[in-house]
């Protein structure tokens, strides 16, 4: 039985660079506080700051208004290649190569003023971080041997929050079992520890925003919330054996890998 996960645990986040009033009333409809995070900022620096205060699923730009801002905050997709981008603008003909533009920065797609409001947060969702990562990883790798009913409902929870702090307690509760129990169970025959799972899989995410030109360790540290960069570092050495400079390297194989070499298991 597939483990549900509440959006009130899990809400993407998207920043939108909106200069003009009429595309952030766009945004706040198409993206409703119920079904995610979204950050609106009307410069190209409080555009980039966002980037480093949380896990950004997504970025939209408002290509609608010749704002001095709007190539800074559309080159920064550049900086940030594991966040789509998305442009909006309008079908007119003016804003042909504002759009041919927003194809050499590679962005996602385009989304047509007045008329994909309505789907603009499905199209956004589900090509953001948090959805791409989750559903990579949906299946356990073999290497880990997680096959009974329970490790691999907790795995899909744990992949679900993307890098994500996840809490035993609240996991424990989504299957209906304590923590306590939890944990034994998880890791009977030898399996590996949940809790270095968990961190695994933070460490996945983080080796996938390390490759982000426009991140460094400590802002990886905080966008997944670690305690600190030497939380990070210290985490990275435990479980995969690694410094965290060696992150952005590595690909998803090596650190799992790399886990089960002997860095599975912990103690309690």
């Amino acid at each position: 039985m597939p483990v549900s996960v509440t959006l009130s645990e899990l809400l993407p986040c998207f920043v939108a660079f909106a200069p003009r009033e009429r595309s952030r009333a766009l945004f706040r409809a198409a993206f409703p506080r119920r079904k995610c995070r979204l950050v609106l900022a009307r410069t190209a620096a409080d555009f980039a700051a966002a980037f480093r205060k949380e896990l950004v699923d997504a970025a939209i730009v408002d290509l609608g208004s010749p704002h001095e801002d709007t190539w800074a905050a559309a080159a920064l997709a550049r900086e940030f290649p594991s966040a789509p981008f998305f442009g909006l603008a309008s079908l007119r003909a003016a804003e042909g190569p504002a759009v041919a533009q927003c194809a050499e920065l590679e962005f996602a797609d385009v989304i047509v003023e007045g008329i994909d409001e309505a789907c603009a947060r499905d199209l956004v969702s589900r090509q953001g971080f948090s959805a791409r990562f989750s559903d990579a990883l949906r299946t356990p790798p073999a290497a880990l041997a997680l096959t009974t009913d329970v490790q691999q409902r907790a795995w899909e929870y744990i992949v679900a929050h993307a890098g994500r702090r996840v809490r035993t307690v609240n996991l424990a509760r989504r299957l209906g079992v304590t923590r306590e129990h939890l944990s034994r169970t998880f890791s009977a025959d030898n399996a590996p520890n949940l809790k270095r799972v968990i961190d695994l899989v933070r460490l996945l995410a983080a080796a996938e925003l390390a490759k982000n030109p426009g991140y460094d360790v400590r802002d990886v540290a905080t966008v997944l919330d670690f305690a600190s960069s030497s939380h990070l570092s210290s985490t990275a050495q435990r479980v995969v054996g690694a410094k965290p400079a060696s992150l952005a390297r590595l690909r998803a194989t090596d650190l799992i890998q790399r886990f089960c070499r002997g860095h599975g298991r912990s103690r309690s």
